[in-house]
């Protein structure tokens, strides 16, 4: 029951952070569904194996390397997810970094931790 509580609060995070971002596209609700399986299922599996091949350099920048992983990983869903469209890297940061912020106040608020 959490993790469908958690994928819905991720839905809404990826709904309306597209809103908020000009640059970003979501066809609609279940466009959205399908975004935040696909994010999650790309920050299980893909993220991981891909912090720590970059470990170094994300050491060197101190941490600040992971934004550009998952501006990185949010350019992967796009091109994979029909009807989800991110028009760049800079606007992908931006909407990774948007929908973290948001997941985490709908997290807090709905009691989703």
């Amino acid at each position: 029951m959490l993790l469908l509580i958690k994928w819905l609060i991720m839905t809404l995070s990826v709904m309306l952070a597209s809103y908020i971002i000009p640059g970003v596209n979501v066809k609609g609700f279940f466009t959205a569904m399908w975004v935040a399986l696909f994010i999650g299922i790309v920050n299980v599996l893909i993220k991981p194996l891909l912090m720590l091949i970059t470990l170094p350099i994300n050491i060197l920048t101190l941490g600040l390397f992971t934004f550009v992983i998952n501006a990185l990983l949010i350019l992967l869903v796009s091109s994979v997810i029909k009807g989800f469209e991110v028009k760049g890297f800079w606007i992908a940061m931006l909407f990774s970094i948007v929908l973290s912020v948001i997941n985490y106040f709908f997290g807090h608020i709905l009691g989703a931790k």
